[in-house]
């Protein structure tokens, strides 16, 4: 509604508040994004229409457009929603899951956590990651967003890092940035979906070997994790 005033006057607007209609508004936005992972994952990004997105979520199509203005900004918040698990505005380094990183008081408990940690964030978006690199050719919007999760994912090592320092020495003879960067390798969803989706390595296999990999780069000791659990196949 549009107020018509006389010159100087003043309205005050009464704000207008309705859960039932916030949450509808929530069950829509879930939906449309739960559609449109299944079917980007499914068919592709240029395979998959808005039209296709909205038929799946219930909606009509200027719906998917009001919520997300476009496929690309929708492919975005797809891919947010699978790295952190859901579409609450808290970064991943702040959720509870997370936060055993950067609690912990020694290099091992640090890299055992973070280990945990990507196979958890890889388990619910190496799919998604993994279209979005194929999607970089089809759009600037795509190709910003695969550099944005490329450049995430090597500022969260970077954070790491500064935090293993924080405890202890690194490996002699191994920087800052070349442990950064042999942490990004490590965090690769692309590594998960080799060994785990692939050659169907158990998630629990993975990880003990990623930590290892981790505690063998940055500190020089590729030992078992404290968890005790020792990895499952053998030849």
């Amino acid at each position: 509604m549009i107020d018509v005033t006389s010159p100087g006057s003043t309205v005050q607007r009464r704000s207008y508040h309705s859960p039932v209609r916030e949450e509808s508004a929530r069950r829509t936005r879930q939906n449309i994004l739960v559609a449109a992972h299944e079917l980007f994952v499914e068919h592709g990004y240029a395979q998959t229409s808005v039209a296709d997105i909205a038929s799946a979520a219930g909606v009509a199509r200027p719906t998917v457009l009001a919520v997300f203005a476009s496929k690309a900004a929708l492919l975005r918040a797809v891919t947010d929603v699978a790295m952190a698990g859901d579409d609450e505005p808290v970064v991943i380094s702040e959720r509870a899951w997370f936060r055993p990183v950067f609690t912990a008081t020694t290099q091992a408990d640090s890299l055992d956590a973070y280990a945990r940690a990507c196979t958890r964030i890889n388990h619910g978006s190496a799919e998604v990651i993994e279209l979005v690199r194929r999607a970089a050719d089809e759009t600037p919007e795509n190709a910003d967003l695969w550099d944005q999760v490329q450049s995430n994912r090597r500022h969260g090592a970077v954070t790491v890092v500064r935090h293993i320092r924080s405890l202890g020495p690194l490996r002699p003879g191994t920087t800052a940035e070349r442990a950064a960067d042999q942490l990004w390798v490590l965090n690769d969803p692309a590594l998960y979906r080799s060994l785990v989706t692939d050659r169907q390595w158990s998630e629990r296999t993975f990880t003990s070997w990623v930590s290892e990999r981790m505690r063998e780069v940055l500190v020089g000791d590729g030992s078992a994790p404290s968890t005790g659990r020792r990895p499952e196949r053998s030849f």
